[in-house]
């Protein structure tokens, strides 16, 4: 068994931005063609009030292709984290052998979940604006996913300029805007004073907050925004029915009360939804924009990114001698 610790996880990946979103495009690929086993999440939560917040969820998955790799991802997320000056969520991935089925590795699930989370809207993002490219882009919610989001967007569109972003806390969104300004020099970093504001302003929008309920609409938008609603539960049903919609995988992001599933239960159906990623990665599927109508990125974020990512984190650690190596975790 084979211990990688987040400092071993983050090793493996440091400066690996273009290398992880090729490996997320590939393995929307396969899932897109077939190659891939995917079942629901499952949702822990919790009876008492003052965990309502609060949920663990699994991810299995097994992913195919030329490194095919087996496992789970169980990860916790607990708002009230942030408040205590600890990060919102935490992960293990446990990856097993094709051969015996047996534990093979654990995996420091947080960084290899927000990086393939960010890859994923960072590649939807390039693919969704092919045409013209956005200079600027406006972030909603200063958390960690914004930032890693805001780092793969560098990479797929290399010609972003600016970055503006906007926290229900002040505060944390004037840290956030230092933090990338140093990180990301190339980048003029503001802060908005209403997430209304910052949507008029921006053609492409990133949603990355711990909205449970559905809250805002794009009334301000310019009529050929982009947004990446990685959160999945801040867009009305009406934005939602409004929009272009793209998803991961439309049987994954209609459940657990998504704006899309509100939407999916307002309308009896999902007509709404036009293409999956995967299906736009492969050409078996087009978006023509509307001048007058958004185009909706939603991916309810498929466990088997985050196997076929913790696999190549895996491959590259043992070949670096990198983690724990426990020989008698099993008899």
């Amino acid at each position: 068994m084979l211990i990688l610790r987040r400092a071993d996880v983050e090793t493996v990946l440091a400066g690996r931005e273009k290398e992880i979103v090729d490996l997320v495009a590939d393995t929307y690929r396969l899932h897109d063609a077939g190659q891939s086993a995917v079942p629901h999440s499952v949702f822990l939560r919790f009876p008492e009030e003052a965990h309502s917040r609060d949920r663990i969820i699994g991810l299995p998955a097994y992913a195919g292709g030329p490194a095919p790799a087996a496992g789970i991802k169980w990860i916790a997320s607990f708002p009230g984290n942030v408040a205590r000056g600890r990060e919102r969520a935490s992960a293990s991935i446990v990856l097993n052998s094709l051969e015996d089925g047996r534990p093979a590795a654990v995996v420091e699930g947080a960084v290899v979940s927000a990086r393939r989370t960010a890859a994923s809207a960072a590649l939807a993002a390039r693919e969704l604006t092919i045409e013209a490219p956005p200079s600027a882009v406006g972030l909603i919610g200063c958390g960690v996913i914004n930032h890693e989001i805001l780092r793969f967007l560098t990479v797929t569109l290399p010609g972003l300029t600016e970055a503006a972003c906007f926290d229900t806390n002040p505060q944390r969104a004037a840290a956030f805007a230092d933090r990338c300004a140093a990180e990301f020099p190339a980048l003029r970093v503001t802060t908005a004073a209403t997430a209304f504001e910052l949507v008029g302003r921006h053609r492409l929008v990133s949603l990355a907050t711990t909205a449970a309920e559905p809250h805002m609409d794009l009334t301000a938008s310019p009529p050929d925004t982009t947004v990446l609603h990685v959160s999945l539960r801040d867009l009305t049903v009406p934005t939602i029915l409004a929009a272009t919609n793209v998803v991961d995988d439309a049987d994954h992001v209609c459940r657990e009360r998504t704006s899309l599933h509100l939407a999916e239960q307002s309308t009896g159906g999902r007509d709404f939804v036009t293409a999956s990623l995967g299906a736009l990665l492969r050409g078996s599927a087009t978006v023509t924009r509307d001048p007058y109508r958004p185009v909706v990125f939603s991916p309810f974020g498929l466990g088997v990114l985050d196997i076929a990512l913790a696999e190549f984190v895996r491959r590259t650690a043992a070949a670096a001698s990198l983690g724990v190596r426990v020989d008698d975790f099993l008899p």
